[in-house]
């Protein structure tokens, strides 16, 4: 069962109930990232709570605003749509999760309130087939094939960025869109694709009758952040290369076995 770590102020637990941001933080440099994250959302908007997936909780004791939960990598090759499980662990305590990627910084003031309607609330939203056009059309193939299994028609999904998103829906709903975000980021993995997690918030919204739109309040949230693209910066070589790499490969054909294992639960989804 996973567990939340919650820090207080004053003996105080810190909780704005209404909505929360949610940040995926594994390994240290994204824990280190995530941590100045939360001390901008806690300087630009002191009641708001940080809801942090992470594989080491502890490093977050020192944040005030941050419920840390314990979390191991479980994409096959990337953690990128990892994130769906920090999403689902907020979604069971706040009624509007705000997705951020770690790597951003917060330079200004934050929205105090907002009424959001239903749905998904994007920044970056665009036709699922031109955006694979431009940047990997070999996975159209794979594209097609998935929508036409959950009855979808490509031409009518819509590519969502995933460095800043929010999902507001009834608890039903945002559970179902879960679920089946799990169950397209197996298919998806099992073909090679192991980014582009857009796509699969794009279908999973489409599936469950999610709403997309791009809301003046989400906006007002995108100018205040800076992104650092953390993802394109080299990390420090490790001093045992051989062993990190052996321990690399292991992990990934256990993930990778366990994912196949899995997807025989649902065999015609999965491998027909």
């Amino acid at each position: 069962m996973l567990k939340f770590y919650y820090f207080t102020i004053d003996g105080c637990t810190i909780v704005n109930h209404n909505f929360c941001f949610s940040i995926l933080a594994l390994n240290l440099k994204y824990q280190l990232l995530a941590k100045e994250l939360a001390e901008d959302i806690k300087k630009y908007s002191p009641e708001t709570s940080v809801v942090i997936g992470t594989d080491n909780p502890d490093i977050f004791s020192d944040c005030r605003n941050v419920l840390a939960f314990k979390m191991e990598k479980r994409g096959i090759l990337h953690c990128y749509h990892d994130k769906r499980f920090v999403i689902q662990e907020a979604l069971k305590k706040f009624k509007i999760v705000i997705q951020i990627d770690a790597d951003t910084r917060i330079d200004n003031p934050l929205p105090e309130s907002f009424e959001p309607s239903t749905g998904l609330a994007a920044i970056h939203v665009e036709n699922s087939i031109e955006h694979t056009k431009k940047y990997n059309p070999e996975r159209l193939k794979s594209l097609h094939k998935l929508a036409k299994k959950l009855s979808l028609d490509l031409e009518t999904i819509s590519y969502v960025g995933e460095a800043l998103f929010a999902i507001v829906g009834e608890e039903e709903q945002t559970l179902e869109f879960i679920r089946y975000w799990d169950a397209i980021a197996r298919y998806l993995e099992l073909r090679g694709i192991h980014a582009g997690e857009g796509h699969a918030i794009g279908l999973a919204a489409a599936k469950v009758g999610l709403e997309i739109g791009k809301p003046s309040w989400l906006k007002n949230i995108h100018k205040a952040k800076r992104h650092l693209r953390a993802a394109s910066a080299s990390d420090s070589k490790p001093k045992n290369i051989l062993w990190n790499n052996s321990i690399r490969r292991i992990n990934y054909h256990y993930r990778l076995n366990k994912a196949r294992i899995l997807a025989l639960k649902d065999f015609d989804f999965y491998y027909r």
